[in-house]
């Protein structure tokens, strides 16, 4: 919150130069060309002035706003429950008849895996 005051001073205290600046009179009727060309770039000058400070005011405000958003970000992230543990989920019973064609499946892939070897280990231990 700190932040915010500051910024907050800044912007007052950017905005008050800008308000205490007027522009000159206008000149009086049949004055020469300077007088008229001083006033003009007298009154160009006030409001470049003008814009400059409500730019930065935007731009102090913009930065509030970022940073209270992101503190209500990090606000509602922190109140956040967390996710809860799920178990891990079991694995499926199978009846007794699965179970055996489960296992008679495995024993015909170790005995063709063993076969296969057995062919490999033969081959590199003929003579050459």
């Amino acid at each position: 919150m700190t932040v915010v005051r500051a910024l907050a001073a800044a912007v007052v205290l950017l905005a008050a130069p800008a308000a205490a600046q007027t522009p000159s009179r206008p000149p009086l009727p049949g004055a020469s060309a300077h007088e008229l060309n001083r006033y003009q770039a007298d009154r160009h000058r006030y409001e470049m002035d003008q814009l400059r400070a409500r730019a930065d005011q935007r731009e102090a405000l913009a930065r509030q706003l970022q940073l209270e958003t992101r503190l209500n970000r990090l606000g509602i992230e922190a109140a956040r429950q967390p996710e809860p543990v799920q178990p891990p989920a079991w694995r499926a019973l199978r009846t007794p008849e699965e179970e055996r064609a489960a296992r008679e499946a495995a024993s015909r892939r170790r005995a063709a895996t063993a076969a296969g070897v057995g062919q490999i280990d033969a081959w590199l231990d003929r003579d050459r």
